[in-house]
């Protein structure tokens, strides 16, 4: 068994909150890009002359490789060290965030952001499990909920930034932004993160099992973006859809197979990890659901100008922002389940109050409505994820890390696909009704994220810590 020097061990105590520190300025960098690309793509449509079809995938690209990457980045820094996989994603997204902005057609931005995301997997694989190692477990809430504390300031800046520096420059400037941004935390990563062993045990990268999930679960998330766009029912949607059926479970039955599997499904014996994945999954669906279906009530339903219905959206991140932190330290004191079960409760409410909203209603009551569900997402989100990382072993951390983070893009991907389902539907159906029609879809659409909000609470309550 591998010793940990007590020079080893006090630089790792002196040094954590620098850790988090680094961590925290690339998580800040990754979530601005993420919710800053959004705002961009009018003026990039316009300047190349290209359609909304095509630079829509200028999103969809990057959505699509960060999914697929994400267990197997996470598993190749639980072989390597989930340092230099950080670093070279780091490296990889800063030079890829430069081509971005050097772009001159819509094929050199779309391939750009694909090598952008290939950057942001190694980064969001293996953030969680450096924290997790870097703090005792009796701080491990308090550090994940700074990080996403991190997380909720870039979603809430990006896009009124990436609106300045378009209007200010270029929306090319979006994408150069993150290169001083990034070398920061480039530096701050290599100067204070430690160096991390890889693993004793000589095991084997599990290529077919990487390989089989990525395509699988590309088909999936394709398959449900693309869902409304192409037709639930098309050829192309049902083959991809079944595609990835099949995929997935060719990989579980590879996964049982091989000695040294990608993705250990034996972390599922725990009733705690699996419950966790189950929860964050459902929280995230929720959230991404009213991320989609806001803009539509607020814009079309109520009349609001962009710039007035972001300034509501905002609400929900700040009150997260504030609140993750403050939750991930009381779960080191009382454990995750008490708070994870209370963060799901008050998300069912705060979705209970989004679905009684009227073309009548005031922006205080909308505002009041975000601030809940802010309140209950940031008292979940951060006791749930210590207690995932605090489930896997130390050789394990970088795929429960991966496990994590893909839980919340398959949550992101689910979301949007079911809002998107429920809401056109009910509008189609009722469209006479003009602009009662949207508030009937968007009333729909949350009774059913109110119903999975409740099978969160079950999820949470039902684990072992």
């Amino acid at each position: 068994m591998q010793t940990t020097t007590p020079l080893a061990k006090r630089t790792r105590l002196d040094h954590k909150w620098l850790v988090l520190l680094a961590i925290g300025v690339g998580t800040f960098m990754s979530a601005l890009d993420g919710s800053v690309v959004n705002t961009t793509l009018p003026v990039t449509t316009r300047d190349f002359r290209s359609d909304v079809a095509t630079m829509e995938w200028v999103v969809t690209v990057y959505l699509l490789v960060v999914s697929g990457l994400l267990l197997s980045f996470g598993r190749l820094g639980d072989l390597r060290g989930h340092r230099p996989v950080y670093l070279t994603g780091f490296t990889i997204f800063i030079a890829s965030s430069a081509l971005c902005g050097l772009a001159q057609s819509p094929l050199m931005l779309i391939g750009s952001r694909a090598i952008q995301a290939l950057g942001a997997a190694m980064l969001f694989a293996n953030s969680p499990a450096i924290l997790t190692k870097n703090f005792p477990a009796s701080e491990r809430g308090r550090a994940l909920g700074l990080q996403g504390t991190m997380t909720y300031l870039g979603l809430t800046v990006g896009p009124s930034l990436g609106g300045w520096l378009t209007e200010q420059f270029s929306w090319r400037a979006v994408f150069y932004i993150n290169v001083p941004v990034g070398l920061l935390a480039l530096w701050l990563s290599w100067r204070f993160i430690p160096r991390d062993a890889p693993a004793e045990r000589a095991e084997k990268f599990d290529r077919a099992g990487a390989a089989v999930f990525m395509a699988g679960l590309i088909a999936l998330l394709l398959g449900l973006n693309q869902g409304s766009s192409w037709g639930w029912t098309s050829p192309a949607i049902l083959g991809l859809l079944s595609g990835a059926l099949m995929l997935l479970v060719i990989f579980i039955v590879i996964e049982g197979r091989v000695a040294n599997p990608m993705l250990d499904l034996t972390l599922f014996r725990s009733r705690t990890f699996s419950a966790s994945t189950a929860s964050a999954i459902l929280n995230y669906v929720c959230v991404y659901m009213i991320l989609f279906l806001l803009p539509f009530y607020l814009i079309q339903g109520r009349s609001l100008s962009p710039s007035q219905a972001g300034l509501i959206l905002t609400t929900q991140p700040i009150v997260m922002a504030i609140v993750a932190p403050l939750s991930g330290q009381l779960s080191d004191r009382i454990g995750a389940r008490v708070l994870s079960v209370s963060g799901m409760l008050v998300l069912a409410l705060g979705l209970w109050l989004l679905s009684r909203l009227t073309l009548q209603s005031t922006t205080s009551e909308v505002t009041l409505a975000l601030a809940v569900v802010g309140f209950g997402t940031g008292t979940f989100i951060a006791p749930n994820s210590s207690a995932l990382m605090g489930a896997a072993p130390k050789h394990r951390q970088g795929i429960a890390a991966g496990v994590l983070a893909s839980a919340r893009n398959v949550g992101m991907v689910l979301g949007v696909g079911l809002a998107g389902a429920v809401f056109t539907t009910v509008q189609a159906q009722n469209a006479a009704a003009g602009a009662t029609a949207i508030v009937m879809g968007v009333t729909a659409s949350f009774a059913v994220a109110i119903g999975l909000a409740v099978l969160g609470i079950f999820t949470s309550a039902i684990r072992a810590a």
